[in-house]
């Protein structure tokens, strides 16, 4: 990196994390004996994403005894103002149709500040990461990375935008306003889950929201948004990943964006 940070080490240790469960998600990755059960908010989950899950846990309990971990599958252990949150196959409906658009989500927050964040693509080959403090990255490790920044674009008229889908929109009241949004941009695509907010850290495409997540679903993403230049905020403008969804953009746009997608009138 090329700037120190106070969690350098953190993100050290979530490399080594993604290192240990890559091979787990990779090998039940198109399996043809994937087993894939329904939870009770009937979003699937696989034993992959349990597997990732208890593996992370086990190593953060050697390493990180006195933090608190956060995941998806398996709630909270611990009460520390250090909390690693950890969403072990974000995309599991990719994942179990055989799309490789899925990651590993690791983040860590210090009080109620994303101070670090890593996501692991294997499929896609890629990772993108950020400790407070020393900018963005991507790459395949930390020796093997290049500085991710945000677009310059300031219209509207210029911008490109990626979300997830649009029957959530509806659900929140503020389905017109977003297609009404959506009708001003430059282009719209619909990449979805973490590529959505990573695609805006480097710089590909200018904004993403969605209208419906989880903490697990956020907290690593803000700090790579943040550390690349950008903003990561909920629909009503709260800054990180405490409002139960999200708009990140690269700075330029997101006050307008956040007016724009205002529940409908």
């Amino acid at each position: 990196m090329a700037a120190s940070s106070p969690y350098a080490d953190d993100l050290r240790l979530a490399h080594v994390l993604a290192d240990q469960v890559e091979p787990i998600t990779l090998a039940r990755f198109r399996a043809d004996d994937l087993v894939v059960e329904s939870k009770p908010d009937l979003s699937p989950v696989s034993d992959a994403d349990r597997a990732c899950e208890e593996a992370i846990r086990s190593q953060l309990a050697r390493a990180r005894g006195r933090d608190a971990v956060v995941g998806e599958e398996y709630g909270t252990t611990g009460s520390a103002q250090r909390r690693w949150i950890i969403d072990p196959i974000d995309g599991t409906k990719n994942y179990v149709r055989g799309v490789p658009v899925w990651a590993t989500l690791i983040g860590l927050v210090d009080g109620d500040e994303c101070v670090m964040g890593l996501v692991a693509a294997p499929a896609l080959g890629r990772r993108w990461w950020a400790a407070k403090g020393a900018g963005a990255w991507t790459g395949r490790s930390l020796a093997q990375a290049r500085p991710v920044s945000v677009s310059k674009v300031s219209q509207l008229s210029d911008a490109s935008l990626s979300y997830s889908s649009l029957e959530g929109w509806r659900q929140v009241g503020r389905a017109r306003s977003f297609l009404n949004l959506t009708s001003d941009l430059w282009r719209t695509r619909a990449f979805g889950d973490f590529w959505s907010y990573m695609l805006v850290a480097e710089g590909a495409v200018d904004m993403a929201a969605e209208p419906e997540l989880e903490l697990h679903d956020m907290a690593a993403l803000v700090a790579i948004v943040e550390e690349a230049g950008g903003r990561f905020t909920s629909l009503d403008g709260e800054p990180g990943p405490w409002g139960g969804n999200a708009v990140a953009t690269n700075g330029l746009l997101h006050d307008e964006v956040l007016r724009r997608l205002a529940p409908d009138a």
